[in-house]
């Protein structure tokens, strides 16, 4: 995805925000240490850069948010998360980096002051320039303005040549311009096309797997960078009525058979889910999925062949989540994306794991009714309601770095929305990137297999006989961007994925 070409497009609107900014919105602060002016009582929204490597750098950046946040910091979006070699003092461990864009009353000298606190208070000592620290905190923009002081300079004085502070600044951003503050931001770069030129300027998203430079995904000790590889997801059904295997594995015996089976056909994932979201589905109780899902997990982590292997829990019940990760599973994988169950995103917060937001409108017994079939543009709709369900994660303390979006294929959707989805996973990361280019970076799961609208299709109508179909869906999606597959034929549908990863990479080595 190219910001630039959709820059340009509106780019006389863009200097014309720029210009006003910078006729009545930047305002200049220089003080002396011992005499600093401050702004009070009005919210400011500011953008935080955050660095650590020392001790458990991921640990550190939450504790971090945390004392931000009891500080009367309120967070509203998150970058990336990005594992950079060290620049300046090359000869220590690797950094994480990212940024936060948040709300505060505090004045900037006073926010420098909390921020060099918690800083303290985390361990960070006098020690050499530019070397190991378990936390740094840098103030990158404070509201439209400028300060320069003896101790505070805002603009950080070296954004402009850090690809480590511009990625992640750009992340808390959209490709659209959306309030006179971000455009104040975009002036101080000094470039005609603001800070996506300055981004340009130093590589942009071409740096990113390479140099130094790679975004990662948090999963328990191991930071995932998802983008060596597409990541294959097998599907581990404990319902008796789930629309393609229900009553197969609903035994443990059954249930570890299969998970052996997934992983050595070469399952990177395992989904268990025992609640069906098929259409019209019946809803358990949180307890009655508890009791099916709970013997089988506990069995699925004491086997060998799961060291290394992530473990998904499928299911829109709060309570469950937090038994299941508590457990030992991952990742939670949620189709409603917090919509069934109020509680949903806070304990997703306060667990720290990753959190798979699925698109999906009303329940699964109401989602293809046809209010809940009614597009536009599927792709723009999807996308923009997607982003509204992921905004309230990110407001409840996920965050967008451990966040992993999926369009929902069958799940409100008819066989031309499916369609649609599948031949449009790049619109609709543009359409995240207009509101959020963190988003837009997601890794996206997609789970055509098997789905109904193949068999219609194909005259299949026996979903076990969909695998070919599904194969080729998954072509199109992985070939699309998709960068996690959710799949019952494991087997079959890795190939296919192992194909397409070659033909995307033969591609960018001859760009």
């Amino acid at each position: 995805m190219n910001i630039f070409k959709q820059l340009a497009s509106t780019r006389c609107g863009f200097n014309g925000g720029m210009k006003s900014c910078r006729a009545t919105c930047v305002s200049l602060l220089h003080s002396s240490s011992g005499t600093s002016v401050e702004v009070h009582s009005q919210d400011q929204e500011v953008v935080i850069a955050l660095g650590s490597n020392v001790g458990n750098r991921v640990d550190n950046f939450n504790e971090a948010l945390q004392l931000m946040k009891k500080s009367g910091m309120h967070i509203t979006r998150h970058g990336c998360l990005y594992e950079t070699k060290p620049v300046y003092v090359t000869d220590q461990p690797l950094f994480l980096n990212s940024a936060v864009r948040g709300i505060t009353k505090l004045g900037p000298h006073e926010l420098l002051r909390v921020l060099k606190k918690i800083e303290k208070d985390m361990g960070r000592t006098d020690g050499i320039r530019y070397g190991p620290r378990p936390i740094d905190l840098d103030i990158l923009f404070y509201g439209k303005f400028r300060v320069n002081s003896e101790i505070l300079t805002i603009p950080h004085e070296r954004i402009w040549e850090r690809p480590f502070v511009m990625a992640p600044l750009m992340d808390v951003m959209g490709s659209a311009i959306e309030s006179d503050t971000v455009a104040s931001w975009h002036s101080f770069s000094k470039l005609t096309g603001g800070l996506f030129e300055s981004w340009e300027k130093l590589g942009g998203e071409s740096l990113v797997g390479k140099n130094g430079l790679k975004r990662v995904l948090p999963t328990g000790n191991v930071l995932w960078d998802w983008s060596l590889k597409t990541s294959m997801m097998g599907i581990l059904n404990l319902t008796p009525d789930s629309f393609s295997d229900g009553g197969k594995f609903q035994s443990v015996e059954a249930a570890v058979s299969q998970v052996r089976l997934m992983i050595l056909e070469g399952a990177d994932i395992i989904d268990i889910g025992a609640q069906s979201t098929r259409p019209m589905a019946s809803r358990l109780s949180a307890q009655e999925e508890l009791d099916r899902l709970i013997p089988v997990l506990d069995a699925v982590l004491k086997m060998p062949e799961v060291e290394g292997k992530l473990l998904s829990v499928d299911t829109f019940h709060s309570e469950v989540v937090s038994e299941a990760i508590g457990k030992g599973a991952h990742i939670v994988n949620d189709v409603s994306a917090g919509q069934l169950d109020p509680n949903m995103l806070d304990v997703v917060a306060g667990l720290k794991v990753p959190y798979v937001a699925m698109h999906m409108r009303g329940n699964p017994s109401t989602m293809q009714n046809s209010k809940n079939l009614q597009y536009d543009n599927v792709c723009e709709q999807v996308a923009s309601e997607l982003y509204l369900r992921v905004r309230d994660a990110e407001l409840s303390g996920i965050p967008a770095w451990r966040i992993i979006i999926d369009p929902g294929i069958g799940f409100s959707k008819n066989t031309e929305h499916n369609l649609d989805i599948l031949m449009g996973l790049p619109n609709i990361r543009t359409e995240l990137a207009g509101k959020s280019l963190a988003l837009s970076h997601a890794p996206m799961l997609i789970g055509p297999s098997r789905k109904r609208f193949l068999g219609d299709i194909c005259a299949r109508p026996a979903a076990a006989e969909r695998d070919p179909a599904t194969i080729a869906a998954v072509t199109a999606g992985v070939l699309g961007g998709a960068n996690i597959v959710r799949a019952h034929n494991v087997k079959d549908n890795l190939d296919a994925v192992k194909l397409c990863d070659a033909m995307v990479k033969r591609e960018r080595s001859q760009a």
